[in-house]
């Protein structure tokens, strides 16, 4: 099990999960931020300091977004597990998922 990121964050990208996960899992892409499954010690620091509610574990995700799971799995799938999002920086692509979406007005 890990911790998803889903559509809240589109666009929004507020990054205090960023500053708060213990082990640097969670990886910038274009539109959004993603949490990389294999190195997620499922430690739950980051969901209580999202602002938009956009974290949830695995199972708590809800049905509109499910497919987020997917989608930050994905997005790893030609970088892997670089174990630590810090020397990385944006990476420049998304998903296709998130590519797709128009453009998020945030509140």
């Amino acid at each position: 099990m890990t911790y998803v990121i889903a559509q809240p964050c589109v666009d929004l990208k507020d990054r205090a999960c960023v500053d708060e996960c213990p082990v640097d899992c969670i990886y910038e892409g274009n539109r959004m931020l993603y949490i990389q499954p294999d190195e997620c010690v499922d430690c739950g620091a980051c969901e209580p300091v999202c602002p938009v509610e956009a974290i949830f574990y695995e199972d708590d995700t809800p049905g509109e977004w499910k497919e987020y799971y997917d989608a930050n799995v994905h997005f790893f799938d030609d970088i892997g597990s670089p174990g630590g999002a810090a020397k990385l920086g944006v990476i420049d692509k998304d998903h296709p998922l998130i590519e797709a979406l128009p453009p998020q007005i945030q509140p």
